[in-house]
């Protein structure tokens, strides 16, 4: 079980009271041991000099062996100082003393080398204390040479017992530990309020803390003083306020940065040091198909490519921007242009940038495409003009040759007027500079107007044309100027390509809120690789029959930017060998 600050704190306080009453026990007893002890030896002294008198003066009728006698007067001394008196020859014969008997003196061991008897005879005065296994007990012992015709003769020692030093140590032991038990009973209560006061307020700012961390940096300690609890609560508060505001501004800086990688068009992809994915934008995902799941995952589990990783590996080892263009595959086929980067510092984070430019280069083809198609179809009539024009001044007096070069001229002049005018159609629509008359238009009328327009033209190649109509009065919203332009267009073609006898039919349905037209015919056909550059400019199935047959490459350009500008959409659907539908939808009429 974990102990608590306060059960800590208690104990520590605890710990330190107990030491300092055990340290004032050992100082006061010791103290009161050594005071008393002083004070018993310096009266020993005073006794012990009195006892040398007498002994010293009757010492000069006493011989060294009249043990009786001397027995007899440190008897007789022990009464008078009330202690202990024993009387010592120079050799440690004991002559005397007041605490035995003359049975127990006779046994007496020599005392030539205690301690207080060889100082006295040494320095004069000799002090000891000792275990005594003769009283068994703790004895204080002090000696004092006698003397004998100015020499020194032996020594008196005078001695007590600590019985009352001890007792008074030990009385005192008692007080100082009944005291230490009130004082620890004091200091365990006041020890306990302050431990309560200060877990208390330690607790409050631990649950402020835990709150804090969990994101409630709003919470705060509230915590007056200024002691050292009260300056932690308030630096935790300025900590919380200080990490607040970093957090707002980290929050709105992450949200700017979010909506502008959200709203890019480029893909943005940031790898580790180990090229897997850190960060992927939305349009990154759209861009390449790829799910949320990305993330974690090496680049190569993502996007299989090899230019992608020669660029990756240029960016790592030169430590420098690299930029390159790649190919994928798929359902969506894409050209790419990538640029890939190490970002700042040592973390080996790369940072890449795909511009999808798919539709720029396919503009770029298209634009070549256009110059090189639109260069070959001036070409030819103005050559077959030049040739004619020259071809005639030669022939001016052969009627029949220079009517023959006039209708070339004719001719070829009028294909270039076409030319120049699908031209400027093209370019007026996609400019936005062609005019939309938006009107109520009833589709079926309009599909019969546009079969008796194009009747001569179906009849010399002995063509079927019919209507089939859904319903009498199919209404549709529409410009009828471009919308002539766009049948008209899509008869012409069928026309021209379709053998003689064939069948052209033009269909008007609804389909929800829309109406759809299909021109459909039972010509050659066209072959599946040619159905997605259909409506390019200038791109030709044939490219020898349209020539022949008159054809700018322009007309189903235009029909496509018609039907977009009158916001429908066209399709074509051919089976080779058995015909052809070409088909686009226009908005409902309002009612």
């Amino acid at each position: 079980m974990t102990m608590g600050i306060r059960g800590k704190l208690f104990l520590v306080s605890m710990g330190l009271i107990a030491s300092a009453l055990m340290v004032s026990d050992l100082f006061l007893t010791s103290s009161l041991d050594r005071n008393l002890t002083d004070r018993m030896s310096a009266d020993l002294g005073v006794r012990a000099g009195l006892a040398e008198q007498t002994i010293s003066q009757e010492a000069q009728t006493l011989k060294p062996n009249a043990d009786r006698k001397w027995q007899e007067l440190a008897v007789e001394l022990g009464l008078r100082s009330k202690a202990r008196i024993t009387v010592i020859s120079l050799d440690g014969k004991v002559l005397g003393d007041s605490g035995l008997d003359e049975k127990g003196l006779a046994n007496v061991e020599n005392h030539k080398e205690r301690p207080e008897v060889k100082e006295a005879l040494t320095r004069g005065h000799g002090t000891s204390i000792r275990y005594s296994t003769t009283v068994e007990q703790r004895m204080m012992y002090v000696a004092v040479p006698f003397f004998h015709q100015g020499g020194q003769a032996g020594v008196v020692r005078i001695a007590l017992p600590l019985s009352q030093v001890d007792r008074a140590v030990k009385d005192l032991r008692k007080i100082l530990v009944v005291a230490s038990l009130l004082a620890l009973g004091v200091a365990g209560l006041i020890a306990t309020l302050a431990t309560r006061r200060i877990s208390r307020t330690l607790r409050q700012l631990a649950e402020t803390a835990g709150r804090m961390v969990s994101g409630e940096l709003g919470e705060r300690t509230h915590t007056a003083g200024h002691d050292e609890i009260a300056t932690l609560g308030k630096s935790l508060d300025h900590l919380a306020a200080n990490l607040s505001k970093t957090l707002d501004q980290l929050r709105t800086e992450r949200d700017l940065l979010g909506d502008i990688l959200g709203g890019m068009q480029e893909g943005v992809l940031v790898l580790d040091a180990k090229s897997r994915v850190i960060h992927a934008n939305p349009a990154l995902r759209a861009m390449l198909l790829l799910g949320a799941d990305i993330i974690s995952k090496p680049l190569l589990d993502v996007i299989r490519n090899a230019d992608l990783v020669e660029i990756l590996g240029e960016a790592r080892e030169n430590k420098t921007t690299a930029t390159g263009e790649v190919e994928l595959s798929g359902i969506k086929p894409k050209r790419l242009l990538v640029q890939a980067a190490p970002l700042q510092g040592d973390t080996g984070n790369l940072l890449m940038v795909l511009v999808d430019v798919t539709q720029l280069r396919q503009l770029e083809s298209i634009r070549k495409d256009f110059v090189a198609n639109a260069s070959h179809e001036l070409r030819t009539p103005v050559a077959s003009l030049r040739s004619a024009a020259e071809t005639l001044r030669g022939a001016m007096n052969d009627p029949e040759a220079s009517l023959m070069f006039l209708e070339m001229i004719e001719r070829n002049a009028g294909r270039l007027h076409q030319l120049v005018e699908d031209l400027l159609d093209l370019s007026r629509i996609e400019s936005k500079e062609f005019r939309l008359q938006m009107e109520d238009l009833n589709l079926t009328a309009f599909a019969d107007q546009m079969v008796h327009a194009y009747a001569r033209l179906a009849q010399d190649k002995a063509i079927q044309m019919e209507v089939i109509s859904a319903a009498p009065g199919i209404m549709a919203r529409a410009d009828r100027r471009a919308l002539e332009q766009v049948v008209g267009n899509l008869l012409d073609n069928a026309i021209k390509y379709c053998p003689s006898a064939a069948k052209i039919q033009i269909q008007v349905e609804t389909q929800g809120e829309r109406c759809r037209i299909s021109v459909s015919d039972t010509g050659p056909g066209i072959p599946p690789q040619h159905l997605p550059r259909l409506f390019e400019r200038f791109y030709r199935v044939d490219a020898s029959r349209s020539r022949e047959l008159g054809g700018t490459g322009l007309g189903l350009a235009i029909v496509k930017h018609l039907v977009e500008a009158m916001r429908g959409t066209v399709t074509v659907e051919s089976d080779p060998g058995k015909g052809s539908t070409f088909s686009f939808t226009l908005p409902k009429a309002i009612s």
